[in-house]
C-alpha cells in the first residue's frame, strides 16, 4: 500500500512540474520576444545624447563610458537586410585636457519604424564627461536627412536575459517531470511483479459450458465425408461407397 501511495505522490509532483514548466516556458518565450521588440522600437535610446547631420558639425554632450554611434536616415518603402551603408568619416574632438575617444567598429541590427531607419556603426569609449565637437562627412546622395546619432543601449536590455532564464527553468521542470514519470512507471512494474498473489483481485469464474453433443444429422454428415474420402483414396469402390451411403442415410 505504501508503494502505491508513493507512486501516486510521484505522479502528482510530475503533473505539477509539467504544468509549471509549460507556464514558465510560455512566459519566458513571450517575454523574451516582447522585450526584444520593445528595446528595438520603443525603449531604444540610440539618439539619447543628440545627433549631427552628415556632412556637418555639431556639439554633443557625452557622459563617461560607452556611447553607441548609429547611422540614422529616412527611407521610402521597407529596406532589406542588405541596406547599403555609405562611406562615412567621423572626427570627435574632446574637451581640453581629455584624451581622444576610442572608436570600435561595431555594426548592429537594422531597425526600421515606419520610414525611420537606424543601424549602429561604432562604439565609442568616452574617457570623461563633457562637450565633444563632432565633424562628419560622406557621400550622401540618395539618403534622406542622414545623420549620426549618439546614444546608449536600452536600460531594460537585461530583461531578455531574465526571460531566457525563466524559459530555461521551465524547460528544466519539463525534464524533471519526464524523469519522475519514467521512474514512477518503473516502480509500478517492479511492485506489481513482486506483489503476492493475494494482493491481486480474484479472477471472475464462469460456469463450465456443457460439452457439445453433435446431432444425428451432423453424425451422418461426418460419416459421409469419411466414406467420400475412402472412395477418393481408392479404399472403397463406387459400388461399395453407394451401398454404405444408403446404409448411413437409412435408405
Amino acid at each position: 500500500m505504501t508503494h502505491f501511495l508513493t507512486m501516486a505522490g510521484t505522479k502528482t509532483v510530475s503533473r505539477i512540474l509539467t504544468v509549471s514548466g509549460i507556464v514558465m516556458m510560455a512566459v519566458g518565450g513571450v517575454g523574451f520576444i516582447l522585450v526584444m521588440v520593445l528595446n528595438a522600437f520603443v525603449l531604444d535610446e540610440f539618439d539619447a545624447y543628440g545627433e549631427v547631420p552628415i556632412p556637418g558639425s555639431g556639439q554633443v554632450q557625452l557622459p563617461a563610458g560607452q556611447a553607441q554611434i548609429s547611422f540614422h536616415t529616412s527611407v521610402t518603402g521597407s529596406p532589406s537586410s542588405g541596406f547599403p551603408l555609405p562611406a562615412l568619416k567621423l572626427s570627435i574632438v574632446p574637451p581640453d585636457g581629455v584624451a581622444d575617444p576610442v572608436l570600435t567598429e561595431n555594426h548592429g541590427t537594422l531597425t526600421t519604424i515606419n520610414s525611420d531607419t537606424h543601424i549602429r556603426i561604432w562604439t565609442a569609449e568616452i574617457p570623461a564627461a563633457g562637450t565633444y565637437q563632432i565633424h562628419t562627412d560622406g557621400q550622401m546622395n540618395g539618403y534622406i536627412n542622414p545623420r549620426l546619432s549618439f546614444g546608449r543601449e536600452s536600460d531594460y536590455d537585461y530583461l531578455h536575459w531574465v526571460f531566457l532564464a525563466v524559459f530555461g527553468f521551465g524547460l528544466l521542470d519539463i525534464i524533471m517531470a519526464f524523469v519522475l514519470r519514467k521512474r514512477g512507471r518503473s516502480q509500478t512494474v517492479g511492485v506489481m511483479a513482486n506483489a503476492p498473489l493475494e494482493s491481486y483481485p480474484p479472477s471472475t469464474s464462469y460456469p463450465p459450458r456443457d460439452p457439445y453433443t453433435p446431432s444425428d444429422q451432423g453424425v451422418r454428415l461426418e460419416q459421409l465425408k469419411t466414406l467420400a474420402a475412402l472412395r477418393d483414396s481408392g479404399a472403397l469402390t463406387q459400388d461399395e461407397f453407394d451401398a454404405e451411403k444408403r446404409r448411413v442415410l437409412g435408405e
